[in-house]
């Protein structure tokens, strides 16, 4: 999972935890949370389009406004693989790395366009875009191995050895 290749979504600066899941879907089992995800953006189909391995790129700031852990949920069960933005609310990273969700730090919303296609190497740290390469803040070992966990929780049970059922 340290390689990923998928279709790009851009999305503004301040995009907060109302836009990725409105309050309304708070309600909602985490099983269902991927039909809202995004509900509140400027892509309102977004949950409708989005396919599994899809990546947003996103502005400053990503993920601010509270600490609602379904927002990360909602996006990963939507079929998002990895955010790219120059800055994440301390809160979402966190939350994000905590499910097995990749957030990677680097701005290429002036590179990439809504529908383009990028490969991203997350141990080097490098972004594969149309036209060349944007280095990117390489994710640190622990992060990588969370990630490749598939999540915090995940990755304490393999480190107990204790089973996943």
């Amino acid at each position: 999972m340290n390689k990923l290749k998928g279709q790009v979504w851009v999305f503004e600066d301040n995009v907060d935890t109302d836009q990725i899941l409105p309050g309304y879907a708070m309600a909602e089992e985490f099983s269902g949370l991927a039909k809202y995800a995004m509900a509140g953006s400027k892509i309102a189909d977004f949950a409708a389009r989005v396919k599994q391995g899809d990546i947003i790129v996103a502005g400053k700031n990503f993920g601010c406004g509270s600490s609602r852990e379904q927002a990360p949920v909602a996006l990963q069960a939507a079929g998002v693989r990895l955010i790219i933005a120059p800055s994440f609310a301390r809160i979402f990273r966190r939350n994000a790395i905590n499910i097995g969700l990749p957030v990677l730090v680097a701005d290429l919303r002036q590179d990439v366009q809504t529908g383009d296609w990028i490969n991203v190497d997350l141990v080097q740290g490098l972004v594969t875009i149309p036209g060349g390469e944007v280095a990117a803040q390489a994710l640190s070992a622990n992060v990588l191995a969370t990630i490749n966990a598939g999540g915090l929780i995940n990755r304490v049970r393999r480190e107990l050895g204790v089973s996943n059922d």
